[in-house]
């Protein structure tokens, strides 16, 4: 007992603790008690004479106490091998509590602008640097045709193209049919039912079939190429393919690229007639609408610029999605969780270049009188 953990105030100096035994790892839930009573008092200074063992657990609460209070205490009364003890420990962490600087709202928002803007830069750089190296792989093998990796194009076509065509079917023929619903309600107070056609037929072949596969493309392939390359990263790979003497966008990215870029237009057209299929067969049992009327109203709708229009966006969509899934599975760290970041990233980059490049496009068209 005589080598139990102390801590008392001085009688002449009520703010003066005086603490004595053994301040170690052994006592640490004595010492934890003592420092929580006295916690609360005024303290000016600590005397420490009466100590007779200190290791880094005692330093420790002796400083967060010295802390505690509104100004800092003084440890009197200890030097030799303790006082280096404390002095170490007084150097860590010297941040004041109650020390935090204000910040003005203006200059935070204007930080994030200029963080954002950097960002934006980067990436766009990043971008730019990919479509330079696929462009360059796919020259390479313009003059090399040998060397074209045609078993992988035709898997990763297989992949993103045969696999993805039941749910593109099934996600396009529900979006044809609800627009044809809901055509139907609302033309119907007007007594224009068989506009409906039109609009059907107008916003699938232009815009919306084409638009909804290269979502769920980006969805779903894009999101699948950034965790493959990403893993392969990771697992230092792509290093090992460069150590070989072979290029990681010819032999990895150029075949998953040139796959969306078949891919998606074929999957753009089988889901404008799944969604002209949905929207016909919610015109005839919705709005009464025989299936011939329908075929003959939609021929005289529509024409083969508006299906012109909606295809020739497809391949420029795939490869948007094929270069951002690249750029952010490169972008891949060591760790799963920049893993997961870049694959979110790459989906919602892929998304929203895709709507722009479609605004884009329909301002295009809209300009020559397509």
């Amino acid at each position: 007992m005589l080598n139990s953990p102390v801590l008392k105030a001085n009688e002449d100096d009520p703010r003066v603790l005086a603490a004595g035994g053994a301040w170690n790892v052994a006592n640490v839930e004595v010492l934890e008690r003592l420092c929580e009573r006295a916690a609360d008092a005024d303290i000016g200074a600590i005397d420490l004479r009466c100590v007779t063992t200190l290791d880094t657990v005692g330093a420790w609460l002796l400083e967060r106490l010295a802390r505690g209070g509104p100004t800092r205490a003084a440890l009197t009364g200890v030097d030799g091998p303790y006082g280096d003890l404390l002095e170490e420990v007084r150097g860590l962490n010297r941040a004041e509590r109650g020390e935090r600087k204000s910040i003005n709202p203006l200059l935070e928002k204007l930080d994030q602008v200029g963080r954002g803007s950097r960002r934006l830069v980067s990436d766009s750089g990043a971008f730019l640097h990919m479509l330079g190296a696929f462009s360059a792989a796919l020259f390479a093998v313009l003059r090399h045709p040998r060397s074209f990796r045609l078993t992988s194009t035709f898997y990763q076509l297989g992949r993103v193209g045969w696999q993805a065509v039941p749910i593109m079917a099934l996600i396009t023929f529900l979006i044809g049919a609800i627009i044809a619903q809901q055509g139907i309600f609302h033309f119907r107070r007007f007594g224009a039912e068989s506009y409906v056609v039109d609009m059907v037929g107008i916003l699938v072949l232009r815009e919306i079939g084409v638009l909804i596969v290269a979502i769920m493309v980006a969805g779903r392939s894009g999101s699948a190429y950034t965790a493959e390359i990403g893993a392969m990263k990771m697992r230092e790979e792509i290093d090992a393919l460069s150590t070989m003497g072979l290029d990681p966008v010819a032999v990895l990215i150029l075949p998953r690229v040139l796959a969306l870029v078949v891919a998606l237009p074929i999957l753009a057209f089988l889901g404008s007639l799944a969604a002209l299929y949905g929207g016909g067969l919610i015109a005839w049992l919705y709005g009464g609408m025989s299936p011939a009327i329908f075929i003959a109203r939609l021929h005289d709708a529509v024409s083969i610029t508006h299906f012109e229009v909606g295809i020739i966006k497809a391949p420029f969509m795939a490869l948007v999605i094929g270069l951002v899934a690249a750029v952010e599975g490169l972008s891949v760290k060591g760790s799963a969780e920049s893993l997961g970041q870049q694959t979110t990233a790459s989906v919602v980059k892929s998304i929203f270049l895709v709507i722009v490049l479609d605004g884009l496009f329909a301002v295009f068209f809209a300009s020559i009188g397509m």
